[in-house]
């Protein structure tokens, strides 16, 4: 098919600090005639609005990669489906070599790739998946599988599984119209998940997968185990925060101070706890951030914040401080992670402070960081516990009472240092310009 229009289909989920980049590197192929339509699987971030201006299409569909690439390919309107992940990027002749490959008689392919990421494992990691495509003419997501729109059709589109859909649909193309073109152009693409679940048990656990995959496994239960990575549960830093809107942040604090410069002690707080957490994330002691916002989580500063800290953009949800946090924290528990949430209003917090959280988690059920003023500025928890109901937040009592709603329900919890955290021109001072000898 010379000069065939190609439509780019992205699945996302989640992907608000990579989603904008993502697609403006795509912007020139649009430019060329190509249609990008992004497919959302009910993102609790800014996806979708960041996808909206940047794309021909934005839809959603039921979570789960198979059923939003199908939904893609259902309103793509190009000769050739492309599908894209949203953590990777497209060699710079990708349309010209699908062309070529048309031209030659394959009518589905897929790129070789090249992993991003801290590993010295990764490039061959690559190399590895690079080779075993090529010999057993199986290609998997990562390498940007590209099929005939016409063909992709009469084969059904990717099955309806949870896990191992590339490599169904590639035994099916493979049966109907031979071999993938595989070309050797790099797809750039992300290693988060060895980064995150170290290389070694990532590739072991890889290959455990589609080894069982092979032996007739059922697919739902080997997606549980993809997303529970090998050994020690995963650490997610959520850090709530708000936009720095003068007038709507840190009220106390603006009574002696103004609004202006209570936002600006605001932005400076939230910006030192994205910090704090990045320098976590950089030691091991958390592998993912996550910033959870409210009340409008398309805010520019919200939006930049979490790009530069590299965390994952999402809404609260709740009628009070309470049920927003225990939103939160559900979410990842529900992954089979272990979050710890923190605010922004207590700079004392350092990433030692969060490596001891996480190390508390290992033994009991919460774990919790005191301040003076009777609250806390830190909690996490290793398994659901409603702990937050019926509190008077903003109160000298709310520890208290966390504490006893922890007892009533059955769980174990330890208790960092006393910390302090910013309320008063005073605490600001303390923070900012802190006497000799006192952190």
């Amino acid at each position: 098919m010379p000069g065939s229009r190609v439509s780019i289909v992205v699945p996302a989920l989640d992907e608000a600090p990579r989603i904008a980049a993502a697609l403006d590197a795509l912007a020139p192929l649009r430019a060329q005639g190509h249609q990008v339509v992004v497919v959302d699987g009910g993102s609790g971030d800014a996806t979708v609005p960041l996808a909206m201006p940047r794309a021909d299409r934005v839809l959603t569909a039921p979570r789960g990669r198979a059923s939003q690439m199908n939904a893609g390919a259902a309103v793509a309107t190009g000769d050739v489906l492309l599908f894209l992940h949203a953590d990777s990027r497209l060699p710079p002749d990708a349309i010209e070599a699908i062309s070529r490959a048309n031209r030659a008689g394959r009518r589905w392919g897929r790129f070789d790739v090249t992993i991003d990421g801290r590993s010295p494992l990764l490039p061959v990691v690559a190399m590895a998946m690079n080779w075993r495509s090529r010999l057993t003419g199986i290609a998997t997501g990562d390498q940007g599988m590209f099929v005939e729109r016409a063909l992709f059709a009469s084969v059904g589109g990717f099955p309806r599984i949870p896990l191992m859909e590339d490599v169904e649909l590639s035994r099916t193309l493979k049966r109907r119209a031979g071999r993938p073109a595989c070309i050797a152009s790099r797809i750039r693409t992300s290693g988060r998940r060895w980064d995150d679940g170290g290389a070694w048990p990532t590739i072991a656990l890889m290959w455990r997968l589609r080894a069982a995959h092979a032996l007739g496994a059922d697919p739902a239960r080997l997606a549980q185990a993809y997303r529970m990575p090998p050994g020690r549960r995963r650490r997610i830093l959520q850090v709530f925060a708000r936009a720095p809107e003068p007038g709507k942040v840190k009220t106390r604090l603006a009574r002696s101070l103004g609004d202006e410069p209570a936002a600006d002690a605001y932005r400076d707080l939230a910006l030192h706890a994205l910090s704090v957490a990045k320098q976590a994330r950089e030691r091991g002691v958390v592998a993912s951030i996550e910033l959870w916002c409210t009340p409008d989580i398309a805010h520019p500063s919200l939006v930049q914040w979490a790009r530069d800290a590299g965390a994952t953009l999402h809404g609260q949800h709740g009628n009070d401080l309470g049920a927003r946090m225990r939103h939160a924290l559900g979410c990842a528990l529900a992954r089979g992670d272990v979050p710890i949430l923190i605010g922004t209003d207590c700079p004392a917090i350092d990433a030692d402070y969060l490596a001891s959280a996480s190390e508390a988690l290992d033994e009991c059920d919460a774990v919790i960081g005191p301040v003076e003023d009777g609250g806390y500025a830190l909690v996490g928890l290793a398994r659901d516990v409603d702990a937050f109901a019926g509190i008077a937040w903003s109160t000298p009592a709310v520890m208290s009472a966390t504490r006893a709603a922890l007892a009533r329900a059955g769980a174990s919890w330890a208790e960092l240092p006393l910390l302090w955290d910013v309320d008063t021109a005073d605490d600001l001072a303390r923070w900012r310009d802190p006497p000799a000898g006192r952190a």
